[in-house]
């Protein structure tokens, strides 16, 4: 099937580019809110999934070891900018296990964010992991290792014990199987698994609630979510869409993006969870599309509702700062 065209672009009167997609919107019962597009292809979660990723740092009984509190929770389910704030508390998270930056495995880059790469670019020689932007993720992948007497070398592996954990965790989340056959490499190293889009809402779904799960999974489910709510910052960074649609709901929105136009999202209190992936990639689309969706949960004319439809359709300007054109949620969605 042809999934539809979420998201139009255009330039003057004229529709430029189209952004076609699928969004899955489900409860913690499996039940199909809405579906828009192919839900039962498989997509690379990248990013989107760290929230479930983490449960091991909490189950293990890393987290509580170590002390992390709300903001150390938060990035390890972050995508981060780089900025010092999540570097310092990276190696902060290290050091309380006894270990450093040579303990990441997921490579060093400078920051996406423009503002963020200058300033790195005139304080510092070059990048190290801690400015990669899964380096949050990566240290609690290290405590949880560290806390559970697990050799951290190579834990990026396939076959290493936490991905093992991980992998177990996923499955019994999305109800997918997972292995060889669907499992690539994620731009961190770690392995990335393609799962079908319906079950990837329905395993944030189960979060959100805990249906489904034990009261261990449940507990720490919750915790990691009430974490990325409360501190929205260490989850992406200062104007990343993961912060702006966080706060625009404190506390009632939990929110996840990922690479090639993949975004996930939950709101406890109603019970549901949003997995959507843009055909192209394209993360301006993703971002218009979540955006859309959430605020088909909330009150129209409301203060959220109009706050997420100004990201679901925005003007574009040049850089003499003339209207040139839109980002607009199509009738699919809105």
């Amino acid at each position: 099937m042809s999934n539809p065209v979420l998201v139009e672009v255009t330039r003057g009167s004229l529709v430029e580019s189209r952004h076609r997609g699928s969004v899955a919107v489900v409860d913690g019962d499996g039940r199909v809110v809405l579906s828009l597009g192919d839900i039962e292809q498989g997509v690379f979660p990248r990013s989107a999934c760290k929230a479930m990723q983490a449960l091991p740092l909490i189950e293990s009984g890393a987290a509580d070891a170590y002390g992390f509190g709300n903001k150390e929770l938060a990035l390890a389910c972050s995508s981060h900018s780089g900025e010092d704030e999540h570097v310092a508390l990276a190696a902060s998270m290290l050091a309380r296990a006894g270990r450093d930056v040579e303990a990441l495995e997921c490579g060093a880059h400078w920051s996406s964010d423009q503002k963020t790469l200058i300033h790195q670019a005139r304080t510092l020689e070059k990048p190290t992991a801690l400015h990669n932007n899964c380096s949050g993720k990566h240290s609690g992948f290290v405590c949880a290792c560290c806390h559970q007497g697990i050799d951290s070398k190579g834990y990026v592996g396939y076959d290493h014990p936490l991905q093992q954990q991980i992998r177990d965790a996923m499955e019994g989340l999305t109800g997918a199987a997972l292995g060889h056959d669907n499992c690539g490499t994620d731009g961190c190293s770690i392995p990335s698994y393609a799962v079908p889009l319906k079950g990837l809402a329905h395993g944030f779904a189960k979060m959100a609630t805990g249906n489904g799960l034990g009261a261990e999974r449940a507990k720490a489910s919750r915790r990691l979510f009430e974490a990325c709510m409360a501190e929205p910052f260490y989850v992406a960074g200062t104007g990343r869409a993961c912060t702006i649609l966080m706060q625009i709901a404190p506390g009632r929105i939990f929110c996840k993006t990922g690479a090639e136009g993949v975004f996930c999202a939950a709101i406890p209190e109603q019970g549901i969870a949003i997995a959507l992936k843009v055909d192209d990639g394209a993360g301006r689309a993703a971002e218009a599309t979540i955006a859309a969706t959430l605020a088909r949960f909330f009150e129209k004319g409301g203060k959220e509702h109009e706050a997420l439809m100004a990201i679901a359709s925005k003007p574009l300007h040049n850089w003499n700062g003339i209207h040139v054109g839109d980002i607009r949620a199509t009738g699919a969605l809105v």
